[in-house]
């Protein structure tokens, strides 16, 4: 309804770092705040949402005309109704649904309290924050690379490169993306501690994630080629998500 009120289609990427922190801390509260585990992954959540609400806000994205550039590029895409229903289905509900799946591991966590914290949390915590610590640098560094951009245009240059390939991401494309799934992928993980499997169906909630954020890579980076031709050797000596070694060969092949 707001999106149609305000004919901005953003609303749920302004909740988006809010929403899983609720959700945590319901799951921690509903164990008194006495099991470890809950504890610590609330608040590991709670790291994350601050940090995604900080780099969303810092970027526009709660001020009014902040909706996400691609949504106006697929909006002019689509007849009118078409755009509402994918609104309605994909932008509203399913993305929704996502923000209560990737924090369902709680529930398994919840279940299985008697398990205690141990040293398999203790390696997750760990590698939870290395991952929360790449996004951030990953952010940073995009963050720097388009101040330095704007700055050229501003002064009348053409800037060159025309888009980041330097720091993470010559060895990602997209190393943010990576980083963010990795760290609901840790979420799950800790679940599958708590439950002594990895057999668990709440790994359902880190892999349409994934899948969510396959498509959005696709879709961005067919808008990315169309402006930048050069792209295209990016792509090919790039990984796309995993942080991996340029493959060099690739590159000079497709020039």
């Amino acid at each position: 309804m707001t999106s149609l009120i305000t004919n901005e289609h953003s609303w749920v990427d302004r909740i988006w770092s809010v929403i899983p922190l609720v959700y945590a801390w319901i799951f921690a509260g509903s164990a008194g705040l006495a099991d470890a585990r809950l504890d610590v992954v609330a608040a590991l959540i709670t790291l994350w949402g601050i940090r995604l609400t900080f780099n969303f806000a810092r970027k526009g994205g709660y001020k009014r005309g902040g909706e996400d550039y691609r949504w106006q590029i697929l909006r002019s895409r689509m007849p009118g109704w078409q755009f509402q229903v994918f609104n309605f289905f994909f932008i509203t509900v399913y993305q929704n649904i996502i923000l209560l799946l990737i924090t369902l591991p709680m529930l398994t966590m919840y279940n299985n309290q008697q398990r205690g914290f141990g040293l398999l949390d203790v390696i997750a915590t760990l590698v939870f924050l290395a991952f929360l610590v790449g996004e951030t640098t990953a952010d940073q560094q995009q963050w720097n690379f388009h101040a330095w951009k704007n700055a050229e245009v501003a002064a009348g240059r053409e800037p060159n490169p025309r888009f980041l390939q330097t720091g993470l991401f010559s060895v990602s494309r997209h190393p943010n993306f990576f980083f963010e799934q990795a760290q609901w992928w840790v979420v799950f993980f800790f679940g599958a501690i708590a439950a002594g499997s990895v057999l668990q169906w709440t790994v359902l909630g880190a892999v349409l994630l994934s899948v969510l954020f396959i498509g959005s890579t696709v879709f961005t980076e067919s808008i990315t080629k169309s402006k930048y031709p050069e792209y295209e050797l990016y792509q090919a000596r790039t990984s796309a998500l995993i942080p991996w070694f340029p493959r060099r060969g690739a590159a000079a092949r497709t020039a």
